[in-house]
């Protein structure tokens, strides 16, 4: 890796890098907050340097890391930091009593108008998991083949979507699943053994009551 520390350097760049792959577009816009230990030391181990260069495609042994502003401000992207806990400001989906100390918020604008809001945490040695997506609880490492299927909180969702999985071979390794409440906006975020198709993303869009499917080819 590069960098002094595997939470605040290899695990931001992962987290930045995580961001980039579900943004699925070439991002021209980044607010970035900063909470707990990032915000504190985070400048002093390259953190801010780390989450940009992840998402600008690099990885946790990249030698361009330190040069990640330069390079964002070269490639057209406009980057902000920001520090809410100095400053005395709560999010409405953040709360500093359930919080992991090394948080990054993401709010992401592709260059063809693709949106982003993504949580994380850097959890120690590298990894990281991906707290919430878009204000929607989910809870994924990253490293495993993810699915999270947004849908309206009515029966036959779930047997609909790994219905197709199955038919696909595509073995399911973790399920978890999320709603805002009873009959209303739900999320299922599923982890595979195996990659899943581009075709197979669109037919589970396609299911009556589905609003949005985000995949994620997981890397180790």
């Amino acid at each position: 890796m590069v960098g002094p520390s595997s939470s605040h350097t290899a695990g931001a760049v992962r987290m930045g890098y995580v961001a980039l792959k579900l943004l699925k577009d070439k991002p021209v816009y980044a607010s970035i907050e900063l909470f707990g230990s990032f915000a504190a030391t985070g400048k002093g181990h390259g953190t801010d340097r780390a989450l940009v260069a992840g998402l600008l495609g690099m990885k946790s042994d990249d030698s361009r890391i330190p040069y990640s502003l330069n390079i964002a401000q070269d490639e057209g992207m406009r980057v902000f930091f920001e520090y809410p806990e100095n400053n005395g400001v709560q999010t409405a989906d953040f709360h500093q009593g359930d919080m992991h100390p090394n948080t990054a918020v993401f709010n992401l604008q592709g260059e063809h108008g693709r949106k982003l809001c993504m949580q994380a945490s850097s959890i120690g040695g590298g990894r990281i998991m991906v707290n919430k997506i878009d204000g929607i609880t989910v809870n994924f490492s990253g490293e495993m083949h993810t699915l999270i299927v947004h849908n309206y909180d009515t029966p036959g969702h779930v047997a609909a979507v790994t219905n197709l999985l199955f038919e696909n071979k595509i073995n399911i390794a973790t399920m978890n699943l999320y709603r805002v409440g009873r009959g209303a906006y739900a999320v299922m975020v599923l982890e595979t053994d195996q990659s899943v198709d581009e075709k197979i993303v669109c037919d589970i869009e396609k299911i009556k009551g589905i609003i949005k499917v985000t995949y994620f080819d997981g890397e180790q």
